[in-house]
C-alpha cells in the first residue's frame, strides 16, 4: 500500500485506521513479517490516528482450534505488542486485539496498562453469542456507570444493534463493500422528514445484473411503488441516479467500447452469441464505484446520528442467558 503523504497532509481532515491485514493472511494461509510491517508502521505514523498490533490467530483455516491453541496465539500477540511499542509506535495509537474465545484475563490486563484496545467478535459466532460475549467485555473496558474505562474498536462491527449498544470509540467492516460489489445500496427510512440512520434500514438490490430481479419484493424494480419511491429519493438527494444500460445478443469476437461490458460468462460453444451490457447512463445500476460511494454515505450519516463519545453503556438484565 502507497500512502501519498503530502496530499493527506493538506487535506488533514480523514482519520486512518492502518490494520496489519493478519486475519486476511491466516485465511491464505500466509505470514506477516513483523519487522517489515513495523517498519512501515514507523514510516507512516504520521498520517495515521491508529495503528492495529499484529496479533496472532490461532490454529489454521477450517481445522479444529484447541484452547491451547487460543492461548499460544494471545500470549504471541501480546509479545508483537510489545515488541512494536519498543520499536517506537506510539502507545496512545497502538491498538491490541482483544479475540472472542481468549481467556478474559487478557483483557483485563490490557485494560490496565493500553489507553486503546481492539474487541474483535469471532466470525463463526450467532449474533445472540456474540452481544453476550461484549456484554461481558463492557463488565471489564467501562466503571460501574457504564463509561468506557478506555478507548476500544470495533473490529468487524457494523450491525446497528451492536453499533448503538455499545459506546465504541471506533469501528470498522467491510459490510458496505461488499454489499456495494453485490450491487446493493443502504437506504435508511424516512421520519418526520428526516433520514434516521439509527433505525432499521434496508439493503436494496439496485443492479442490473443482480439475481434478485427475478425475486418479488427483492429488487428495486420490483418492490412496492412506495419503497421504491422512498429509495429514489433518498437516492437523488445523496447527488446520484439510478442509471440506465440495455441489454443485446453480440457475437464473441464483438470488441467491447468504453460503455460497454460483458454481462454473462463466455459461452464454451464459440459460435454462441454472449449477453452484453451497454451502459447508457451511468448510475448505480452499473457502477459499483458510485455504490461504494453512496454506502459510505450510508454509514458517515450513521456516525453522526451515535452519540458523541464518550458515553455510557447501559447494562442489561442477564438473567436468561447462559453465560
Amino acid at each position: 500500500m502507497k500512502i501519498m503523504k503530502d496530499g493527506l497532509k493538506k487535506r488533514n481532515k480523514i482519520s486512518l485506521f492502518l490494520d496489519s491485514g493478519a486475519f486476511s493472511a491466516w485465511t491464505q494461509g500466509r505470514e506477516i513479517d513483523i519487522d517489515a510491517y513495523i517498519q512501515f508502521c514507523l514510516e507512516h505514523q504520521d498520517l495515521v490516528d491508529a495503528v492495529a498490533n499484529l496479533d496472532v490467530i490461532p490454529g489454521h483455516p477450517y481445522k479444529r482450534i484447541t484452547q491451547k491453541d487460543i492461548e499460544d496465539s494471545a500470549k504471541r500477540g501480546w509479545e508483537n505488542y510489545e515488541k512494536m511499542l519498543a520499536a517506537g509506535i506510539p502507545k496512545n495509537k497502538l491498538v491490541h486485539i482483544f479475540h472472542q474465545g481468549e481467556d478474559m484475563k487478557w483483557l483485563e490486563k490490557m485494560v490496565r496498562v493500553m489507553p486503546y484496545i481492539g474487541l474483535s467478535p469471532a466470525n463463526d459466532k450467532t449474533r445472540d453469542q456474540k452481544l453476550m460475549w461484549l456484554d461481558r467485555c463492557m463488565e471489564c473496558v467501562t466503571d460501574k456507570n457504564g463509561m468506557p474505562l478506555v478507548k476500544f474498536h470495533g473490529f468487524a462491527v457494523t450491525s446497528l444493534d451492536m453499533l448503538l449498544r455499545y459506546p465504541w470509540y471506533s469501528v470498522d467492516s467491510s459490510t458496505w463493500v461488499v454489499n456495494a460489489r453485490m450491487g446493493r445500496v443502504f437506504i435508511p427510512r424516512r421520519k418526520d422528514g428526516q433520514w434516521k440512520y439509527d433505525e432499521k434500514f434496508w439493503i436494496i438490490p439496485v443492479s442490473n445484473r443482480s439475481p434478485e430481479k427475478k425475486e418479488a419484493g427483492k429488487h428495486i424494480d420490483n418492490i412496492s411503488p412506495m419503497q421504491r419511491r422512498m429509495v429514489l429519493e433518498y437516492i437523488h438527494e445523496m447527488g446520484y441516479s439510478l442509471g440506465k444500460s440495455r441489454f443485446e445478443k453480440v457475437l464473441q469476437s464483438h470488441e467491447l467500447k468504453e460503455n460497454e461490458r460483458w454481462a454473462e460468462k463466455k459461452p464454451k460453444d464459440k459460435t454462441e452469441k454472449r449477453l452484453l451490457e451497454v451502459i447508457e447512463e451511468p448510475g448505480l445500476c452499473n457502477k459499483y464505484e458510485l455504490r461504494d460511494e453512496i454506502n459510505i454515505m450510508f454509514f458517515q450519516g450513521l456516525e453522526k446520528s451515535l452519540p458523541k463519545w464518550p458515553w455510557p453503556f447501559k447494562r442489561k438484565s442477564s438473567r436468561g442467558f447462559l453465560l
